[in-house]
C-alpha cells in the first residue's frame, strides 16, 4: 500500500517499483524513473527545498550516489555549497571516515578532513530512507567535525523499516515527499 500526502501523489506515481529486486520479497522503490521525467525532477527539488525549515544550510551533504544527485540540484536551488559523502578510497585528499553496520556487514563513509568546520549548518540529502544506517553515519561524521545537522531531507520514506524514527531519536528531522509501505 502506498501512502501518498496529496501534493506529492504525482512524484509517487513517477517511481517505478520492481517487485522480488534484488531478493524475493523486496519491493525495489526505482527512483531513476522520476529522474528521467524533467519536470518530475525540477518539481522534486523545489518540493525539497519547500520542506527545509529555518536558516538557509551553509552546505548540502549528499550521500554516494543518488544522494549526489539530489544535493546537487537542491545546493544550486538554495545557493549553497556540496559536500559529498562518499564510499572509503574515492576521495584523493585527506580524509575522515566512519564505519557502520549494515544487514551483512559493515561500510564506510568518507569526506574530506576540510569539507566543513565546527558551527557549520548542513541538511542531509539522499534519495531515500530504509533503517537509516547509512544517514546515522553521515550525521555522525558530519557532527564528529562540529556540524549543525538537525535536518535530513529525502524523495522517499519507508516508514515500515524505521530509519526516519532512528534520525529523530539522533535529533535530526527527517522529511520525504512520499512514503512507501512494504506491500
Amino acid at each position: 500500500m502506498t501512502k501518498l500526502a496529496e501534493p506529492n501523489a504525482d512524484l509517487a506515481e513517477m517511481i517505478r517499483t520492481i517487485p522480488d529486486h534484488p531478493k524475493p520479497g523486496i519491493m525495489f522503490r526505482d527512483i531513476s524513473t522520476l529522474m528521467l521525467d524533467g519536470g518530475s525532477f525540477a518539481a522534486t527539488i523545489d518540493r525539497l527545498a519547500e520542506a527545509l525549515e529555518g536558516d538557509a544550510p551553509d552546505l548540502i551533504a549528499g550521500t554516494e550516489a543518488r544522494g549526489f544527485v539530489f544535493a546537487s540540484a537542491l545546493a544550486y536551488r538554495l545557493g549553497c555549497g556540496v559536500l559529498m559523502l562518499r564510499k572509503a578510497g574515492k576521495l584523493p585528499g585527506p580524509s575522515v571516515r566512519i564505519e557502520y553496520a549494515l544487514e551483512y556487514g559493515t561500510d564506510m563513509l568518507e569526506m574530506h578532513d576540510d569539507a566543513c568546520g565546527p558551527g557549520a549548518n548542513i541538511v542531509l540529502v539522499d534519495d531515500l530512507i530504509a533503517t537509516g544506517g547509512t544517514a546515522l553515519a553521515a550525521v555522525e561524521l558530519l557532527r564528529g567535525r562540529g556540524a549543525h545537522v538537525s535536518q535530513a531531507l529525502f524523495v522517499i520514506d519507508l516508514p515500515e523499516l524505521g530509519g526516519a524514527q532512528k534520525l529523530r531519536d539522533a535529533g535530526v528531522e527527517p522529511h520525504a515527499l512520499v512514503e512507501f509501505s512494504d506491500d
